[in-house]
């Protein structure tokens, strides 16, 4: 027997779907130790204190001579003092001499100040001759020195938990010697691609079949957002498989991707499965594209059910997945990119439902690139896109627009 299309209840709002989406994901709270090396772009899972100073030595802030600063306060252009050298002194390396007054040591940037030494002068501003050292600026204590902690001091906590580490503090705990870091885990995310006509890349395709898309697109997007893929086979159409599939992922997985099967067909009974295993939240989005889409739990896990269509896909994992997928790895909110732009083509829009319309940028002006749901081009030749509001029916050519940049 075959069923009928089951219409969609009523469509929630964008904004409905997305906080309702991020009240139901967890911050992940699972934590592992990483060299430093494999920490960039991973989450501090505890406050980052150091157990040493940085540096850990007054040491030379210039090339010079490292002096008893009181020994050049005669000094000038015209009438210079002389100190006595009695050494050098390069970085890494440390002297036992200690200078008293009326000498000096030849130092390099980084070099640790030697005893008896509390300034340096710069080379510039001196003339050396053989053993002696004219210097024609005096400098005062402390001068071009960089003096023990003053970068970090000891028991100073420099990163806080749940901070994002770039490669800057990435550096920073480097400088306190940290070979290993706490960081939280990298959530796990099941994504399923379904559908009878849907086969993998590397099969050869028999009439009737396309390749799956979303896979390695949704795939791109949870890399990116601190989270690991893990691709799962093509699911055929049926209750009994989907459901199988679900069960097994929701013992695993921090959150479940599938696409396809979520929209009102005779074929599309994702929701018919998660709805046996679990609850559904909601069900259809006022957003195009990417109208059909499906929020459920079972387990506690997170299940979503994504347009097949590659572009509604795309556009649903950017818009209300990404999100969640940060919320649920710790990463910071993604900062949008913007960028003014003039319209090139007039646009015409479905009243009551919030449009994202994808657009190439050239020389300041935009030219739509959407054409449909099924097209992953509208999305590959696009540039950015912008948003039509659900009460807005028309954008006319010569408009100015604010494109949000990929």
């Amino acid at each position: 027997m075959i069923q009928k299309q089951r219409p969609f209840g009523e469509l929630i709002p964008y904004e409905e779907a997305l906080s309702t989406l991020l009240n139901e994901v967890k911050p992940i709270d699972r934590k592992e130790f990483v060299s430093l090396d494999d920490a960039f772009e991973r989450v501090l899972a505890y406050d980052a204190e150091s157990d040493m100073f940085v540096p850990p030595f007054d040491r030379a802030a210039m090339d010079g001579f490292a002096v008893k600063a009181e020994d050049t306060f005669e000094a000038g252009k015209f009438d210079p003092v002389e100190l006595k050298n009695i050494g050098k002194l390069h970085a890494g390396k440390s002297l036992e001499k200690e200078i008293i007054k009326g000498e000096c040591i030849q130092i390099a940037t980084g070099a640790p100040m030697p005893k008896g030494a509390d300034s340096v002068v710069k080379v510039e501003v001196t003339e050396k001759e053989k053993n002696l050292v004219k210097i024609y600026d005096p400098v005062h204590p402390g001068e071009n020195v960089s003096p023990k902690g003053e970068d970090i001091e000891k028991g100073e906590i420099v990163l806080k938990k749940d901070v994002f580490l770039t490669s800057a503090r990435i550096g920073a705990l480097a400088a306190m010697g940290k070979e290993k870091v706490k960081v939280y885990e990298k959530p796990k995310i099941g994504i399923i691609p379904t559908g009878d006509e849907v086969v993998s890349v590397e099969r050869e395709l028999k009439p009737g079949q396309i390749y799956d898309v979303n896979s390695h697109t949704l795939t791109s997007v949870v890399n990116k957002n601190g989270c690991i893929p893990l691709s799962g086979n093509v699911v055929q159409d049926s209750i009994e498989g989907l459901k199988e599939e679900i069960e097994k992922k929701v013992k695993n997985m921090d959150m479940v991707l599938f696409s396809g099967g979520s929209s009102v067909g005779d074929k599309d009974v994702l929701i018919d499965a998660l709805d046996s295993l679990g609850e559904v939240i909601f069900h259809g989005i006022k957003l195009k594209p990417g109208k059909p889409t499906l929020f459920g739990k079972v387990k506690d896990t997170p299940v979503i059910g994504m347009p097949g269509y590659p572009t509604s896909c795309l556009n649903t994992a950017q818009q209300l997945i990404t999100p969640a997928l940060r919320k649920l790895s710790r990463f910071p909110e993604m900062a949008e990119r913007k960028t003014d732009a003039i319209l090139q083509k007039r646009i015409t829009s479905s009243l009551g439902r919030q449009q994202y319309m994808t657009v190439k940028i050239e020389n300041g002006n935009a030219y739509p690139v959407y054409k449909q749901s099924g097209a992953i081009t509208s999305m590959a030749q696009a540039d950015g896109y912008f948003e039509i509001p659900e009460n807005i029916e028309l954008v006319e050519k010569g408009d100015k627009i604010s494109v949000i940049l990929f």
